[in-house]
């Protein structure tokens, strides 16, 4: 795995001359500015946002915007919500991808590229054109309005990048290492768990924070499979804050840069297993 490493630290630490460093910057300050525009709405008042003379940044700030949000207890509950099916996806979305990924990589059997075909045509279907059907199957089997449903459902449609992200980096374990622990007695559900998995941290990861944003940031089908009591913050702030074709601007803002927040956290205490993930996925796939 040292291999990813190095490739995911020179992406990290590109060598560029002065130019390429300054168009780096100003596409960056471009890709920033809606974040920028989305945490000034949010420290300001309702009457700033909408005044003629809009100012460009917080005037008079204020943080009722982000008082108002915990003071809901809805939106906490849809907070608590997101927070527990974001995690379910991300550990079945990997627990069920290594093990496929594994398979497609190390073992030779008929039928093995249809798979891999298949879900790659899966990857060019709309999810709203899967929508019915996973309403109809979750709700012959009593799943619907449950975690459980959200849970399978996002998991759907993330296994697939999870499969090839990780098959990449598992086709550069060297069989080698595998045969020894089948050599010292290790099942082969053993094997993964003392040494693929182990050798495959930062692609787990990468893998993880994929599926977790992917339950996180969801609004579909969350909107339609969840019920009234198990909404998810994306769904839940959809009905909160926009009504009649109107929205409360600063209060969306501000409860929007929360439910960034997770996400951020998460990127920015992972990001090196994260880039060193990618790059051995996509250099080894």
């Amino acid at each position: 795995m040292s291999h990813g490493r190095d490739i995911g630290e020179a992406i990290v630490r590109p060598r560029l001359s002065i130019p390429g460093r300054i168009g780096l910057i100003l596409l960056a300050l471009f890709g920033l500015l809606p974040v920028y525009w989305l945490t000034a709405t949010a420290f300001m008042k309702k009457e700033a946002v909408f005044a003629l003379d809009r100012p460009l940044f917080p005037v008079d700030p204020t943080l009722e915007n982000f008082i108002g949000f915990f003071q809901n207890d809805l939106l906490l509950q849809n907070l608590k919500n997101s927070f527990i099916v974001s995690t379910g996806t991300a550990v079945l979305a990997v627990l069920v991808g290594a093990f496929m990924a594994y398979s497609l990589s190390k073992f030779r059997y008929s039928g093995r590229n249809a798979i891999m075909f298949m879900f790659l045509i899966g990857q060019l279907i709309p999810g709203a054109l899967l929508l019915i059907s996973l309403y109809l199957m979750l709700s012959s089997v009593n799943l619907l309005y449950t975690y459980t449903a959200l849970i399978i459902s996002f998991t759907t449609f993330t296994l697939p990048l999870v499969v090839f992200l990780l098959k990449g980096i598992i086709d550069g374990l060297p069989d080698d290492i595998l045969e020894a622990a089948k050599v010292d007695g290790l099942s082969r559900v053993s094997t993964m768990f003392q040494i693929v998995f182990p050798l495959i941290v930062p692609g787990l990861i990468t893998a993880a924070m994929f599926a977790f944003m992917r339950g996180w940031s969801d609004l579909l089908f969350a909107l339609t499979l969840a019920g009234p009591d198990n909404q998810t913050l994306p769904a839940g702030l959809t009905q909160a804050f926009i009504r009649d074709g109107t929205a409360d601007w600063p209060a969306l803002m501000a409860a929007s840069l929360i439910t960034s927040l997770p996400l951020c956290i998460i990127f920015i205490l992972l990001q090196r297993y994260f880039v060193s993930g990618l790059a051995s996925g996509a250099v080894k796939g």
